[in-house]
């Protein structure tokens, strides 16, 4: 069964800073809470495709643009200290926009995530809009239905509560 999830972030700085954080794959550990002790594995970026009124971006070769593969792993369980790796596909990327990702190897049967930034005034301070969409599957039949219920749906919401948490303290 397919399940839909959003969240939603409002942070005072300026999109260009959030979308490029969110695009450098290495920030990755730094926003994972710390008992799924989430590292890195594997890199393989495909450099995003630069267009012409764009300021020079210095470190674009570190960001993952359509085609990177990133390979982290981590404790899908914090209190079990089994790991799994979870291979990512980037499948769409527009700068300042929205960039996607698909699962194209890990625990669910099906995950697709977007990400979306838009730029907000807030009592005179520009900001970003960080909007997260996912849909997934974990599959398994009702056995995955039940883990749904149990595990699956509030540790995205733990993940995504303690990401708004990192954000404003890795921002400020």
């Amino acid at each position: 069964m397919i399940h839909r999830i959003q969240f939603e972030q409002w942070v005072p700085f300026t999109i260009e800073k959030v979308f490029l954080f969110f695009a450098n794959p290495q920030n990755l550990p730094r926003i994972m809470p710390l008992g799924t002790a989430t590292e890195l594995v594997a890199l393989r970026l495909v450099p995003p495709l630069l267009f012409s009124e764009q300021p020079a971006i210095s470190n674009s070769e570190q960001l993952a643009g359509v085609g990177s593969e990133i390979v982290p792993s981590f404790r899908p369980l914090p209190s079990i200290p089994l790991r799994t790796e979870w291979i990512a596909l980037i499948t769409e990327f527009e700068w300042n926009r929205h960039f996607a990702d698909i699962q194209k190897k890990g625990p669910f049967k099906r995950f697709q995530h977007r990400h979306e930034f838009s730029a907000e005034l807030r009592g005179g301070v520009k900001g970003t809009i960080v909007r997260d969409l996912i849909e997934y599957d974990p599959g398994f039949g009702l056995l995955g239905d039940v883990a749904q219920r149990l595990f699956v749906s509030p540790g995205l919401k733990q993940t995504f509560e303690y990401r708004q948490k990192m954000l404003e303290k890795l921002f400020s």
